[in-house]
């Protein structure tokens, strides 16, 4: 997998702050993520995590600081542009269409984008061979699905744009142990095939599990960073996200 010593970085943050009124979310995190890397986000709720990833794909603004996706600043862009540009996002509470079935999920994924017809149905035969179950379920509307099943269409839409990096926001909130195995493997599966992975997760076993390096976040400030050996030996992680006394 590359590594900051081979490469130049896909993605940086560069001393970030977002204010939600006054109020600093994020305090100056500088983050770095190379190609073909999946890198975890770790923190408690209200850490800041997810605003880090909205703050990337421009959903909130950014007070002070820059970031940089292969060497441009995304300051100027629109979420849609940034798309256009290699970055899709898996928004926490995965946020399909649930009146429209799985193929018209995975159609809006690649009309938003102003894919060929032939693009999106490349993409939705490639979504369906990487969730087959999607497969099964494409005429289902979305709200009919399974948690987990509603989570890899949320991937799987995101994916319609062929992106360099995908930016993933809590995707094992409320999936059972089984369902999370199964999903995270096609994580790591979309990863080894060559996309970039930022994943914010508050199952810090998880994410540890599959990301080869790590922040942790405590009240919008990056307080401890390092490679996922070094944050699961590191006690003060140990004890406040991994249950170690």
């Amino acid at each position: 997998m590359p590594t900051s010593g081979q490469n130049s970085a896909m993605l940086r943050l560069d001393q970030v702050w977002v204010h939600y009124d006054r109020i600093p979310a994020l305090r100056g995190i500088s983050i770095e993520v190379y190609p073909g890397e999946m890198i975890a986000i770790l923190g408690a709720n209200g850490a800041g995590k997810s605003t880090t990833l909205r703050s990337i794909f421009r959903l909130v603004s950014v007070s002070a600081g820059d970031i940089l996706f292969e060497g441009k600043s995304l300051k100027p862009f629109k979420p849609e542009e940034i798309a256009r540009l290699g970055v899709a996002f898996v928004p926490e509470g995965r946020r399909i269409f649930w009146g429209l079935t799985v193929r018209e999920n995975l159609e809006v994924g690649g009309y938003l984008l102003r894919l060929s017809r032939g693009a999106i149905e490349r993409g939705i035969e490639e979504a369906f061979t990487l969730f087959p179950v999607l497969r099964e379920r494409h005429n289902q509307t979305g709200g009919t699905l399974s948690g987990g099943e509603q989570q890899m269409l949320a991937i799987a839409r995101a994916l319609m744009s062929q992106p360099k990096l995908l930016l993933m926001d809590e995707p094992s909130l409320g999936l059972a142990p089984i369902i999370l195995e199964e999903l995270f493997r096609k994580i790591v599966e979309i990863n080894q095939a060559g996309t970039t992975i930022v994943l914010v997760e508050q199952n810090a076993k998880i994410a540890l599990g599959v990301c080869s390096r790590g922040y942790v976040l405590e009240t919008g400030e990056v307080v401890v960073r390092g490679t996922r050996e070094s944050l699961f030996n590191n006690e003060a992680v140990r004890r406040a996200y991994l249950g170690a006394v």
